[in-house]
């Protein structure tokens, strides 16, 4: 009995098919989960720079605003104009997100601002003027519904910073995480100290 060779054209169409096979068997595996986590964390961290830059861009308008009204209020306009100033000038690139530290540094710049901000709101109630200024109603509007945005965008990230962690800390995401994919935990958004009291509101 006479065993022939495969030909070419076998040979290439099996080996096609064994290539089909581990691609199906990679897929089923969980080894195309981690980057497409990974890149939707992604996402969601750039919506909530976004937003950030949103509210940025508003307070120029909203100081200028509020001076006109309240110019004797110079230490609150200097606090909101220097936090504005600090939470631009965080260098924020896609390690941020896996680097604790710099994380920190960029979720701080922030809340300072939403503090400096809060503390302007609560000066403009001594303005019944000024609170009923068109051009203010508006930007007030406007950083109220930025706010809201900001926080959807974070809840966004959590949840996807989320998923893509659990992924590579479980079987079998963490096999593809370590062997292939070098994927490191990211950060995620804390509550900001004092968070869970109201805040006071003196006149």
């Amino acid at each position: 009995m006479v065993l022939l060779a495969p030909s070419p054209a076998l040979r290439r169409s099996f080996a096609l098919l064994l290539v089909g096979m581990l691609g199906l068997a990679l897929a089923g595996c969980g080894y195309n989960n981690v980057p497409t986590l990974e890149e939707k964390a992604k996402a969601a961290w750039g919506e909530v720079q976004n937003q950030y830059q949103r509210r940025a861009d508003l307070i120029p308008n909203l100081v200028e605003t509020v001076k006109g009204y309240a110019q004797q209020e110079r230490e609150v306009l200097t606090q909101v104009i220097e936090a504005r100033a600090k939470a631009t000038q965080v260098k924020v690139d896609a390690s941020t997100i896996t680097d604790p530290a710099k994380f920190k540094e960029y979720q701080d710049a922030q809340n300072q601002l939403s503090g400096a901000l809060g503390r302007l709101m609560v000066t403009v109630e001594r303005y019944p003027d000024l609170k009923s200024n068109q051009n203010f109603l508006a930007l007030q509007s406007q950083l109220e519904g930025t706010e809201n945005r900001v926080t959807v965008a974070r809840r966004d990230y959590i949840q996807a910073v989320q998923a893509f962690n659990t992924e590579i800390r479980t079987f079998p995401g963490v096999i593809w995480a370590r062997l292939f994919w070098g994927a490191k935990p990211m950060e995620s958004f804390a509550a900001t100290t004092g968070a869970e009291r109201p805040p006071a509101v003196k006149f």
